[in-house]
């Protein structure tokens, strides 16, 4: 029997009516969520990520507002406007999308922007957060993720989870909140001797490398759930993921399509996190 699918694209309109319900009472209250977005330079695929994250915004009433700037932009000048940008209490959240051109350091930009307005998660203050367990914003794809399993009733308690990827944009926080969730983790990467061995243990894998097919048929449980992160593109030009969709379908329980799995919920998140953002400053 073929995999039941985790369908992102529905749950995220789930989540987006209640985040809804949420900025309306907030705009009640005389506060206006705001998501300042940066984007330096043309990169096609970013271009249209950050397109998805402006469109998301005005779905459910959050105020966006969209700089774009040459790559030609010093990283001083960019640093220079996440700094106003962290003192604008109309913004409540800043996104640099990545990457960056390669004269700017990533890094350090990401460290400027003021950690209440983070959304992303990933300055090393949110980060540490999520390592002890203290309040802060979570990565948004891996959010997403836990946000899927627990939508399918599928508690992480007890059971053995695989993360293939260790960035500490997907694989590392997705392992820290697993581990929250009082998982076994094992996290996998490019230097892992057997990967089938630890994922045919796994009831819960997740699929973060950016490498088409890293997990097949035979390398996976019945009835496991597989997570794909993963965006590629076939021969063909089409959007794949990580995992052999068609052939890992008929062993796992549950399945992530892509598109229309993990991607919409990576952006809910970002508008979950700006909503919590404008909440803890009206309060």
């Amino acid at each position: 029997m073929a995999a039941q699918l985790i369908d992102g694209a529905a749950l995220s309109r789930l989540w987006r009516a209640r985040l809804s319900e949420r900025v309306t009472a907030l705009k009640a209250r005389g506060t206006l969520p705001g998501l300042a977005v940066i984007l330096v330079g043309d990169n096609p695929a970013s271009q249209v990520y950050v397109r998805n994250k402006v469109k998301a915004c005005q779905e459910v009433g959050i105020h966006s507002v969209l700089e774009t700037y040459p790559a030609s932009l010093t990283e001083d000048a960019l640093l220079a406007r996440v700094r106003a940008l962290n003192a604008d209490p109309a913004i409540h959240g800043i996104l640099v999308q990545l990457p960056l051109p390669a004269h700017i350091d990533a890094q350090r930009v990401i460290e400027t922007i003021a950690p209440e307005k983070d959304v992303d998660g990933f300055h090393v203050a949110n980060a540490g957060a999520l390592m002890v367990g203290r309040p802060g914003f979570w990565p948004c794809t891996p959010y997403g993720c836990m946000k899927m399993l627990e939508h399918i009733g599928c508690d992480p308690c007890g059971k053995h989870a695989v993360v293939i990827g260790r960035s500490n944009i997907v694989g590392k926080p997705m392992a820290l909140m697993l581990l929250q969730a009082n998982a076994t983790v094992t996290i996998c990467h490019s230097a892992t001797a057997d990967l089938a061995h630890h994922t045919r243990q796994a009831d819960i894998v997740v699929a973060a490398v950016g490498k088409r097919n890293v997990l097949t048929a035979d390398m996976v449980k019945p009835g496991a759930v597989v997570i794909d992160v993963g965006m590629n593109r076939d021969e063909a030009g089409k959007l794949c993921g990580d995992v052999d969709f068609e052939g890992v379908r008929q062993v796992a329980g549950w399945i992530t399509p892509v598109p229309g799995g993990v991607g919409p919920m990576t952006i809910t998140m970002l508008l979950l996190n700006t909503v919590e953002a404008a909440e803890r400053a009206a309060r």
